[in-house]
């Protein structure tokens, strides 16, 4: 969850398959230059906007590589040595973004436990110290230089995106607005793991009736007004539905009706279960041919007002906001990139580490840095390209679903001591 990060999971909508074998070619350049490093509002009205249209790639094959059913970290999936960076033909721009990104993260990657189990903090080092007297013009060949390309289980990746949404609103209550909601003062947060080590890492939300702990208001109740006196209010959103879609994505900007921009970010939820509706609308064959996209989605509920409550109260999760300050942040407490951050787990992949990916469209290739989570984002391979903020972001996070291969880049030499680690306490060491 992105506790610290505020933003969410735009691919969460459309919940994908199994991912599709690569091809053999390696991948392109991006089509554009990466969205700028720092998100700011745009200038545009909020819009539904259109679906960016990818342009085509051939993935990477993956390496062959045996599945580990239930593999609970990288360690246990296994890690395949893989390409030599070398011989992939990085796009210089990207790169410098990526190599942007990554000095941002190199004290946490150096200073923190990898939960995958690959990596020690010693690790990250010397390449951290390179990368900070790296002149970006070399971003390219300091990633060639400096990194391995190891491939995690079968490394077939499925990519979707999320971006920093606009939407518009006022300070003051207006007709037709309805309330963005900051902590609700009843709301208990419990950390079970604080009552058995079985339950560790998990913790559950709700609200005190009498003696017991019950859960907390769905999201009918409290778009039928239970909150209140209860909850504070931030501001007002002028469209239920761009506020629906902006707790998705867990961190926005509002621009105000009276002028300037309040700015976001996920605080807590209620407790209850996410239930993604495009998958929803999608089984009840309510989208069709090209409407699968948020874009498409967002359209369909304008288009179809009391459905369209109906379906998105049947996600009764509910997101509750704080007022933000400074650059938008991710998972590590550090400023995220647009167009060289992305979301991953960190029992797959090291928060902070650079990943190649090489997928069927060429928006999404290239190297990305671990600096962000997920709900949604679960599991070897999946990950969330983050876009940045405005109507290019949204174009292109709204329509991102791209199927590949990925490799996790790690200091040259870490892999070797890996696989020395496994062989001596008796853990299954892959094959080179």
């Amino acid at each position: 969850m992105r506790s610290k990060a505020t933003l969410g999971v735009a691919g969460a909508l459309l919940m994908a398959g199994c991912v599709g074998p690569g091809g053999r070619s390696a991948p392109p350049a991006r089509s554009s230059r990466p969205v700028a490093a720092t998100p700011q509002p745009s200038s545009l009205p909020t819009r539904p906007g259109v679906v960016r249209q990818p342009v085509a790639s051939a993935p990477l094959p993956a390496f062959a590589a045996a599945v580990v059913p239930g593999a609970t970290s990288a360690a246990v999936a296994g890690l395949t040595p893989a390409i030599d960076l070398a011989t992939v033909p990085l796009d210089p721009a990207q790169a410098r973004a990526a190599l942007a990104a990554f000095r941002i993260s190199c004290p946490s990657l150096i200073r923190r436990t990898d939960t995958s189990g690959m990596t020690i903090g010693s690790d990250w080092q010397a390449a951290c110290t390179e990368a900070a007297r790296t002149d970006p013009a070399a971003a390219t060949s300091f990633f060639q230089r400096w990194f391995e390309a190891v491939q995690v289980g079968d490394g077939r990746a499925f990519a979707t995106g999320y971006y920093i949404p606009e939407i518009a609103g006022s300070r003051r209550p207006r007709a037709g607005y309805v309330p963005i909601y900051g902590r609700p003062t009843d709301l208990i947060e419990v950390d079970l793991g604080a009552f058995s080590p079985t339950w560790t890492g998990k913790k559950i939300r709700g609200r005190v009736q009498g003696m017991s702990l019950i859960p907390y208001f769905d999201r009918t109740a409290i778009e039928e007004g239970v909150l209140n006196g209860r909850a504070p209010i931030l501001g007002y959103a002028a469209d239920p539905v761009e506020l629906f879609f902006l707790q998705v994505q867990g961190s926005g900007f509002i621009r105000l009706d009276e002028g300037g921009v309040l700015r976001i970010g996920y605080d807590t939820q209620n407790g209850r279960d996410y239930t993604g509706i495009g998958a929803l609308m999608k089984s009840r064959g309510l989208l069709g041919p090209g409407q699968s996209s948020m874009q498409g989605i967002v359209a369909w509920l304008h288009a179809h007002p009391d459905e369209g409550r109906a379906i998105m109260r049947e996600n009764k999760s509910y997101v509750f906001f704080r007022e933000l300050t400074g650059a938008p942040q991710g998972a590590l407490g550090l400023p995220v990139s647009g167009g060289a951050t992305v979301a991953a787990d960190p029992k797959f992949v090291p928060l902070g580490a650079p990943v190649l990916l090489s997928m069927d469209r060429t928006d999404a290739n290239g190297i990305w840095i671990a600096q962000d989570t997920g709900g949604a984002i679960k599991g070897s391979n999946r990950f969330d390209t983050f876009w940045g903020a405005g109507e290019e972001a949204r174009a292109i996070a709204g329509g991102m679903s791209a199927r590949g291969t990925a490799f996790v880049l790690l200091p040259r030499g870490s892999y070797a001591r890996w696989r020395a680690g496994q062989a001596a306490s008796g853990g299954t060491t892959p094959r080179p």
